[in-house]
């Protein structure tokens, strides 16, 4: 079998599913006696063991097999969960996800987990002691002929007796699996598929459903009718890989008692009613859950999204210049074509953009876990609130944002949250807050991070700032309290007394800056000392397709995003104000700025005597401006592309497009006017 097809989707299920543990993980620290939570986590870890096994992965297959010997214990009630159990656990789920992340580079996903293993087992073992003798008992019980007559319902001894009345015998085995098979179910299936050539299976211990689970250690029985001998059926049993013993009894219907004195005809039948409804009531129950919790999904290489997008911005750009061309035309004919091709391809368009939108909980997942851990390190007490994990963003951002955020969230917890004893100084609860919070504005989306820690100190930014000769002390005394606050994105810039390995590690938070922008977005601080500080990220939601309002100025052409404009409207010059040598307009009781475009884009004004002066609202957060125009063109969706790296630095335009007649528009950012 090739492995390599299979490879990538091994990689994607596995993260899957070490996430799924590691919030499940957490999620049982809170609540340590829902043994449903166990179930949820044993499922996980069981099926990366399967898929391990398959894939040859012998190292990842036996610590996640080990981890599952621990979760078995914990929701078969033999062990009971500890800070020590949790910390085992978790220091299995980081090893496992060191090999899933070296066999995603291209590794072998070799590690040596001796140290966890052996935590692991001594953990088990611990649990397992006490229910030795139980496990002991009920063994004896299985394999005991005397007493196996105790384990059969009225319908199965009426089976067992009507068979051997036929010339059958029926047997009971005991099979033992090797305590290192990894693929249980499967040891199972391949016993049942020989027994069931050598005769009917009519009863095991466990369930068949519960076995094809694994809910079992490494013993089970089976009953079962044929006319072969007991040794020829211990033989072909003994030839399943991985079985350790086989034991297996004569069933004599003759020593086994009848219940209650009543006939066993007369009593076969409601039993095997009752038998059969219970099945088809599991068998419903199961169905109904499968049908709850799978969805019909497949993966795509998000390469192939790229060039479909791709492919889709050029169809774009020749719809423009059809609807173009249809206008000059006249045909009616051709008007209600390309009224019909622009409906479905703007349907197609939301379809395509939709699928490479990707909610942040997949990059925020990781957080608490992450947070836990930090805690623990330092002896501190921090509650991680995750608010809006639901808003979307284009996975090309959601690829670059989990490191800068990560090195954020670190910064917050190493030098904004205090110990608990200077919180408790300070009349703060011990338990530090960090809020992590993600929201839609606009075209943009916004990641903030919050904590209501010791905030930046002013003062102690500057001096260090100084002695880096990052400013001098003269610009210093200038300074606002957030442009002090932004000198910490400085290259090389720490206020730590010590370098750690928590945050920074005396780099400074320059890298997080330098990638933020790299994907057209923006960082801000705001801060308040001994009250906490707030950091907040603003995105692009980098859509390649946005709905604009085309406008003119003199003869040029500019494109400015509708999710940014709130009104257009025109007005007199009369109505123009005057307020701290700044032109403004009263705007339902609101005073807004004027921002002339001519003058930011420095564009050839000719004399104008108009009367009346067109301008567009546009807003970002609370603030406003009134932009103004020569002429509106009209609504129109456009492809945005890249001004390149030679013009990346041009204030107030954030791209360009093609229209419908061949020329060019350049696209303005509002954001950067308003700011």
């Amino acid at each position: 079998m090739e492995l390599n097809q299979y490879l990538e989707v091994f990689i994607e299920e596995s993260k899957e599913h070490l996430q799924a543990c590691n919030e499940k993980l957490l999620e049982l620290e809170k609540n340590p006696n829902d043994l449903s939570i166990v179930n949820e986590i044993f499922r996980s870890a069981h099926t990366l063991k399967g898929m391990s096994a398959t894939m040859g992965y012998e190292d990842l297959a036996n610590l996640t097999h080990q981890m599952e010997n621990v979760l078995d214990a914990i929701r078969n009630e033999k062990l009971t969960v500890t800070s020590a159990v949790f910390d085992a656990v978790f220091a299995a789920v980081d090893d496992l996800e060191e090999m899933v992340f070296s066999i995603a580079e291209g590794g072998d996903g070799k590690k040596d987990v001796s140290t966890v293993l052996t935590m692991l087992k001594n953990i088990e073992n611990g649990g397992s002691n006490a229910s030795k003798l139980a496990e002991n008992q009920v063994a004896a019980t299985l394999e005991s002929p005397s007493q196996a007559k105790q384990e059969y319902d009225d319908f199965e001894f009426t089976v067992i007796q009507q068979s051997k009345e036929q010339g059958f015998t029926a047997y009971e085995l005991t099979i033992n699996l090797r305590e290192d098979c990894l693929l249980k179910a499967a040891r199972v299936f391949m016993v049942f598929e020989i027994l069931e050539q050598l005769g009917e299976v009519i009863k095991s211990v466990p369930s068949v459903d519960m076995l094809e689970e694994e809910k079992f250690d490494s013993q089970f029985s089976v009953a079962i009718v044929s006319k072969e001998s007991a040794e020829d059926i211990k033989l072909k049993v003994m030839k399943v890989s991985e079985i350790d013993n086989v034991s297996i009894t004569t069933i004599e219907p003759e020593t086994m008692m009848n219940q209650n004195g009543k006939d066993e005809a007369a009593t076969a039948t409601p039993k095997k009613e009752e038998i059969a409804k219970e099945e088809k009531a599991e068998k419903k129950s199961v169905s109904k859950q499968v049908t709850t919790t799978s969805s019909k999904t497949i993966r795509v290489n998000i390469e192939r999204l790229d060039i479909l997008m791709n492919l889709f911005e050029e169809l774009v750009i020749d719809r423009g210049r059809l609807e173009q061309i249809s206008k000059d035309l006249n045909n009616s004919e051709l008007d209600e074509t390309v009224e019909r091709m622009s409906r479905i391809s703007g349907d197609l368009q939301n379809i395509i953009l939709n699928m490479r939108m990707v909610p942040v909980e997949t990059v925020f997942n990781r957080f608490p876990r992450m947070i836990r851990q930090l805690a623990k390190d330092l002896n501190k007490q921090i509650n991680l609130e995750i608010i809006g994990a639901e808003t979307e963003l284009d996975r090309t951002v959601i690829d670059e944002i989990g490191d800068p955020l990560v090195h954020l969230l670190r910064n917050a917890i190493d030098h904004g949250i205090e110990m608990p004893e200077e919180r408790l100084k300070k009349g703060k609860p011990e338990v530090g807050n960090v809020v992590l919070r993600a929201y839609h504005s606009g075209n943009h989306v916004f990641i903030e991070i919050e904590d209501d820690g010791a905030g930046i100190n002013r003062e102690r930014v500057l001096a260090k700032a100084i002695d880096r000769g990052v400013v001098t002390e003269q610009i210093a005394a200038t300074l606002t309290d957030n442009q002090v606050y932004e000198l910490i994105f400085s290259s090389g810039f720490s206020t730590a007394d010590k370098i750690s390995d928590i945050s920074g590690r005396g780099v400074g938070l320059d890298v997080v800056k330098s990638t933020i922008e790299s994907l057209g977005g923006t960082v801000s601080i705001d801060a308040e000392e001994g009250k906490g500080s707030l950091f907040s990220i603003q995105l692009p939601l980098t859509l390649s397709i946005i709905s604009v309002m085309l406008v003119e100025l003199q003869n040029e052409k500019y494109a400015i995003p509708l999710s940014s404009i709130i009104e257009t409207a025109v007005i007199k010059k009369e109505e123009i104000l005057q307020a701290h040598n700044q032109k403004v307009i009263d705007f339902r009781g609101k005073i807004v700025p004027l921002v002339y475009l001519t003058e930011i884009f420095e564009v050839p004004v000719k004399n104008n005597n108009d009367d009346f002066v067109s301008i567009i609202i546009v807003r970002k957060g609370e603030k406003m401006a009134a932009l103004v125009v020569d002429s509106f063109i009209g609504q129109q969706e456009i492809v945005l592309k890249s001004l390149g790296n030679y013009l990346d630095s041009v204030f107030a335009i954030s791209g360009a497009t093609i229209l419908g007649d061949g020329q060019v528009a350049l696209i303005v950012d509002c954001n950067s006017l308003i700011k």
